[in-house]
């Protein structure tokens, strides 16, 4: 290895000459900063469904596909990293993307909660729909349950809406609604509520 797995700088010796660490130090200094920096990303990959569902945007199926392909790319180049750490092969390119990572469903999660909670109630507009079905998928902690209506939006078929337990048993297949939507602060529609037309 040429690099210093601490501080990424060229060493010719196994004692680095900017860090001063050798390379068994160094690699215990590695290790401790990947296993914190998964640590704080997986606490905003936990953050990011959690505010999803309390501002959750029109297009929340599609951003969860997109996020769920983030996460396990980023689990694995972690993975990844470790391994050629392991084998005293080079990890500084990997690292730096690694890096690029972290920060990403905290971002998310920032902009989905700034969208909704600073949006304007006075620009709340209703349209109206019918329930053509309903999706209720348990989970350990707290589930996921939708109802798919008739999209109002051009291009679109259906509209999925995350709701709670209490939406979830009022409607039913057949039911006309109205889907109240927000267009957001950031510009990103997001669901407000559904109620009987």
């Amino acid at each position: 290895m040429t690099r210093c797995l601490d501080c990424g700088s060229e060493r010719i010796t196994d004692q680095c000459p900017s860090c001063g660490l050798t390379s068994a130090a160094a690699e215990v200094m590695f290790r401790r900063r990947l296993v914190f920096r998964t640590a704080i990303f997986l606490l905003g990959s936990l953050l990011f469904p959690y505010v999803s569902q309390i501002y959750p945007p029109l297009d929340l199926d599609l951003m969860l596909v997109f996020f769920g392909l983030i996460f396990f790319g980023v689990l694995f180049l972690a993975v990844t990293i470790e391994r050629r750490a392991r084998n005293h092969r080079e990890v500084e390119i990997l690292k730096r993307i690694y890096s690029g990572f972290i920060p990403l469903p905290w971002i998310l999660a920032a902009t989905l909660l700034v969208n909704g909670r600073v949006d304007s109630k006075k620009n709340l507009a209703y349209y109206p729909s019918k329930v053509e079905s309903r999706f209720n998928m348990k989970g350990i902690v707290r589930g996921s349950r939708r109802l798919l209506v008739k999209s109002w939006r051009p291009g679109q078929h259906i509209e999925r809406l995350a709701v709670d337990l209490d939406d979830f048993d009022r409607f039913h297949e057949g039911d006309a609604v109205e889907v109240a939507v927000e267009p957001g602060a950031l510009g990103i529609p997001w669901y407000y509520g559904v109620y009987r037309r």
